[in-house]
């Protein structure tokens, strides 16, 4: 029976913080017309403060939080490549996101691919880039269902069968609820709170495993002892030679990866201005220590011995927690990971729902739906989306969200050609980066799914083999091939397209009078 002051202080702080999320009609503006604007991104109104939070919490997810831990708990140093993966995310972001930003803004784009639809004047490349995004995003959004219950498990919380179940849907649900009717809002004023209960728990779980077991050294050493090895430099926690190329392409990749998410872009997006994008790139290390510290909590669980189930590495921080610290403290602990799932979730099921809206919806099915269809549109999509990963939840393994959420961090790397280089040259022409979106998803899917869902393959010959991570390759053959198409395609003097004069007025921001919205 899970212990009553951890299960009452864990309700505690995850109602607290759906009952945080009703204060969002606050940041509202009561002089605005329904907008999807409005709704997903807020107005694009939140200073560097909320930005940062929002920013911080939507990128470190509560699976990020135990994955990365469950990974360094079983296999050591190669998973803190996610340190200086989140690393390179800040200047690329610094310079990425308010250039972005500031395109988007004049001409009224909501979503990436409407800046890749106006941009090259290609709806089917927009199309690709809307729905790569869209399947990237839903099983990184079933995800924070696993961490959840990952958490609400070690707790002794959640139990086998409905009841359980219930729980985590009862969760889910408050937040489906503020995001339906507030918006991105809603996740932004949660990020607040999630900002303080993790580096508050986290802080507390360090000071523990540092007074028991004697400082970082001694959790490095015994960790050592129980991989096998004498010391750090011939165990598992140090990084030999043959894995230097994988966990730096990883890295690399990764980072590249992470700024094309819809839901990352989202929050990007909600920022007031440029200015306000750089400031908050410059803070964001201060999440990627927070990163770190997860990372040796699962070195820590290592040395001391915690034992986790067949499969089950990610339970290693919350079985550390509940070995560590009294009930209440666990259950502030359990409950700030939770909050961590739920603004990370609600920002995606808006990313994957405006995506959906503007670039399916409108531009396929109902080309002239007014903004207040739009929002209502969007408002039903992120209740299907939340109800999608519930589903997919409960009907599939935990291995096949996994795994599919590896293939979702290949297949969106992909639009990076599409997205960032299209921020700073016109040259390549879009059916050529059309054609090497397709090279690329495909190859990468191959390369994935015939090493057994790995994201790191062997490229060359048995004696001279490199490991990479498999994103990164299937880039790397998406811009020779988008090269190569737009040498060839140019010698024959194919033409582009139109040019953003050529848009429709819902692609381009520009209104008709009787919206009362003002050409941007």
């Amino acid at each position: 029976m899970a212990d009553i002051a951890m299960t009452a202080t864990f309700l505690a702080v995850t109602g607290g913080a759906s009952l945080l999320a009703v204060t969002a009609r606050r940041l509202r503006p009561t002089d605005r017309l329904p907008s999807l604007e409005g709704w997903a991104l807020a107005d694009r109104s939140l200073g560097p403060v909320w930005t940062w939070m929002l920013l911080g919490g939507t990128i470190f997810t509560a699976y990020t939080f135990t994955a990365v831990p469950g990974l360094a708990y079983g296999n050591g140093a190669p998973a803190f490549f996610a340190v200086p993966y989140t690393v390179f995310v800040c200047p690329l972001a610094f310079v990425l996101l308010a250039r972005l930003w500031a395109v988007a803004r004049r001409h009224g784009y909501v979503t990436v691919a409407d800046f890749v639809r106006g941009r090259y004047a290609s709806p089917p490349l927009a199309l690709a880039v809307a729905l790569t995004g869209i399947l990237a995003t839903m099983p990184y959004l079933a995800l924070q269902l696993l961490g959840i219950r990952a958490v609400l498990t070690a707790g002794g919380v959640h139990a086998r069968g409905v009841g359980g179940d219930l729980v985590m849907v009862a969760l889910f649900a408050g937040l489906a609820m503020a995001t339906y009717r507030h918006g991105l809002r809603a996740p932004t004023v949660i990020s607040a709170f999630k900002a303080v209960a993790v580096f508050v728990s986290l802080t507390a779980v360090c000071w523990l495993v540092l007074a028991r077991l004697g400082g970082p050294r001694a959790v490095f050493d015994g960790a050592a002892r129980r991989l096998g090895g004498t010391g750090v430099a011939d165990s598992a926690l140090f990084l030999s030679p043959e894995h230097q190329p994988a966990y730096a392409t990883l890295a690399l990749g990764s980072a590249l990866a992470l700024l094309m998410y819809p839901h990352v872009l989202t929050a990007g997006f909600a920022a007031d201005g440029p200015r306000t994008l750089r400031k908050v790139s410059v803070a964001l290390p201060a999440w990627t220590g927070l990163l770190a510290l997860f990372g040796f909590l699962g070195i820590a669980a290592l040395a001391m011995g915690v034992r986790t189930p067949q499969g089950g590495a990610e339970a290693a921080v919350p079985m550390l927690v509940d070995r560590l610290m009294p009930g209440a403290l666990a259950g502030l602990v359990f409950g700030a990971i939770t909050v961590g799932a739920l603004v990370p979730a609600a920002v995606m099921s808006i990313a994957a729902a405006t995506s959906f809206v503007r670039n399916v919806y409108v531009e396929y099915v109902h080309p002239t739906a007014t903004p207040k269809r739009q929002v209502r549109t969007a408002k039903a999509v992120s209740l299907t989306a939340k109800a999608g990963a519930v589903a997919f939840v409960f009907g599939l393994r935990d291995q096949d969200a996994i795994n599919l959420q590896l293939l979702g961090g290949v297949w969106v790397l992909q639009t990076f050609p599409a997205v960032a280089v299209g921020l700073f040259t016109r040259w390549l022409h879009p059916r050529a980066l059309l054609a090497g979106w397709a090279a690329g998803m495909a190859a990468g899917t191959f390369l994935v799914v015939r090493k057994g869902f790995s994201s790191v393959v062997s490229l060359g010959s048995a004696g001279a083999s490199l490991e990479i991570y498999a994103g990164l390759a299937a880039l790397l053959l998406n811009l020779v091939v988008a090269v190569a198409g737009t040498v060839a395609l140019e010698r024959f003097g194919v033409p582009r397209g139109g040019d953003l004069t050529d848009l429709p007025s819902r692609l381009t921001g520009r209104r008709s009078p009787e919206t009362g919205a003002n050409n941007p």
